[in-house]
């Protein structure tokens, strides 16, 4: 309802005193005693009432004003204190059940990744042993490589002792060839 234009509605007032509306449809039917008295219109509505300024006026400082109640459980000190804690734990890491997820995600993302890379190299199983057996290759030639580096950068005194423990070994071998085989 628009209050700054009131509707103003017919009435009519009874005999007895009651004050009823006369509504237009009314007036056609054939009722005699509604014929002879005549409709008076009524226009005063009374303005809504203004919550904001009829509380803070004057007259309504002696009323008690609504406040928010208290929760015991999240007054209570204990309660505090743990709400702090997971607070600053949460913003110094995420909760365990997010680092979990997270840690699935990563891992689920991982394997997608290593399946679009099969994928797209299609490689068969042939060829993946013949690369194994290259790998294996190299890795020797390397190794190889890397003892004869060795070897050549070592100092005299070292490769001397070598070959002595290469030729004292060889040397046993030999007597103990000829211990056995001179009883036959």
């Amino acid at each position: 309802m628009i209050w700054d234009k009131p509707q103003c509605l017919p009435t009519h007032t009874h005999a007895h005193g009651h004050v009823s509306l006369v509504l237009p449809f009314l007036g056609m039917m054939n009722v005699p005693h509604q014929r002879r008295m005549a409709p008076t219109v009524s226009c005063y509505v009374p303005p809504p009432p203004d919550y904001l300024t009829d509380i803070h006026g004057p007259r309504h400082d002696d009323l008690i004003k609504p406040r928010k109640l208290l929760n015991p459980v999240k007054s209570s000190r204990s309660h505090q204190e743990l709400h702090r804690e997971l607070m600053t734990s949460c913003k110094r890491n995420k909760p365990e059940l997010e680092r979990v997820l997270e840690c699935r995600r990563r891992d689920q993302l991982i394997k997608e990744r290593k399946k679009q890379e099969e994928a797209r190299r299609k490689i068969s199983p042939l060829e993946a042993e013949l690369r194994k057996r290259h790998q294996a290759l190299e890795e020797m030639e390397l190794e190889q490589q890397k003892d004869e580096r060795d070897k050549l950068a070592a100092p005299e005194f070292v490769k001397v002792k070598e070959n002595l423990r290469r030729t004292s070994y060889a040397g046993k071998e030999e007597k103990q060839k000829r211990s056995y085989g001179g009883g036959c």
